[in-house]
């Protein structure tokens, strides 16, 4: 073959190639909604963390735990680990209902997400605490929890910070956690933040934006953080970043989800927030992330076994 066929030849076949990767690449970004602006490819290297989220969880009042919806988004979570020795599960509070006994621990929590307790990084919520000093909560998770039943704590995981703070205390025991969190900011000397409790500063659904967090906001916003979770509300929303006045704002804003769809009865949308991207009451499921060393993807993992919402972004 000369030169000048072999050339025309390979000409031919790039003209043939090229549309499919285009065509390709144009249906894969139609499936993703970035918070901000993100390059075309994430880079990913050894460092990436999986976790898996959801919060108001176990509620085992009406069926058994093994029919439960708990049970349901627990072999979601069980399914991802169990192909990550690495990953993590993170409850965004109201881990069991209606009051957090310790019995409804044992017999609800400990049979459907207790499967990974040991992989498992909690917050707890109002229904945790509603036996004195969420004592069911605390002797149950004992020192994954927290030191000294505060219930904050932090986990280095790869080139992130994780921060699972409380968003049940008040008073003194509030303005601790607040310096200790912009203690923990200010000695990080990695990129990427990661924030989850359990009331959102800002949420669609019937309990609205709970203010009790909005200081905790205001210091990750300074602090430039890149996420946060939270649940209260039993639906699922993603918003946009939003800065600590909650205005949308792409460079100093903090993008967030509410993700309370782990179990508990699902419950109703109402004034739609401001920032709000997407939303949906109608199945349950859990939030997957994948933390890379400066950037993030998620998907909506619903328990009918759907991706109902996915996207990327970059840590600021």
């Amino acid at each position: 073959m000369t030169v000048c066929t072999l050339a025309y030849s390979t000409f031919l076949l790039l003209a043939l190639l090229l549309p499919l990767a285009t065509n390709a690449e144009v249906k894969n970004t139609s499936l993703q909604t970035r918070t901000r602006t993100a390059k075309p490819e994430l880079t990913i290297n050894n460092s990436s963390v999986t976790l898996y989220a959801a919060g108001d969880i176990a509620d085992c009042r009406k069926t058994p735990a093994e029919q439960s919806m708990a049970a349901r988004t627990a072999d979601l979570v069980e399914a991802g680990l169990a192909q990550d020795k690495d990953a993590y599960a993170l409850t965004l509070g109201d881990n069991t209902y209606p009051i957090g006994k310790p019995e409804e621990f044992r017999e609800c929590y400990n049979k459907t997400w207790g499967k990974f307790k040991h992989r498992t990084l909690p917050s707890p919520g109002n229904h945790d605490y509603g036996v004195p000093m969420a004592a069911g909560y605390y002797n149950y998770f004992d020192e994954l929890a927290g030191t000294e039943r505060r219930g904050y704590y932090q986990k280095k995981l790869g080139n992130w910070l994780i921060l699972s703070l409380n968003s049940n205390i008040k008073a003194q025991a509030m303005q601790t956690q607040l310096q200790w969190l912009r203690n923990t900011l200010k000695e990080y000397q990695g990129k990427c933040v990661l924030a989850f409790w359990h009331h959102p500063v800002v949420s669609s659904g019937a309990h609205g934006n709970q203010g009790v967090m909005q200081d905790a906001w205001t210091i990750l916003a300074e602090a430039k953080a890149d996420l946060i979770l939270s649940s209260h509300d039993h639906h699922y929303e993603r918003f946009t970043a939003l800065n600590a006045q909650g205005l949308p704002d792409p460079k100093n804003g903090i993008p967030s989800f509410v993700v309370g769809t782990g179990g508990a009865k699902l419950t109703p949308l109402f004034l739609i927030k401001n920032g709000s991207a997407i939303r949906q009451n109608d199945q349950y499921g859990v939030l997957k992330l994948q933390l890379h060393a400066n950037t993030y993807q998620w998907e909506f993992l619903s328990s009918t076994h759907q991706v109902l919402d996915r996207g990327q972004a970059n840590c600021h």
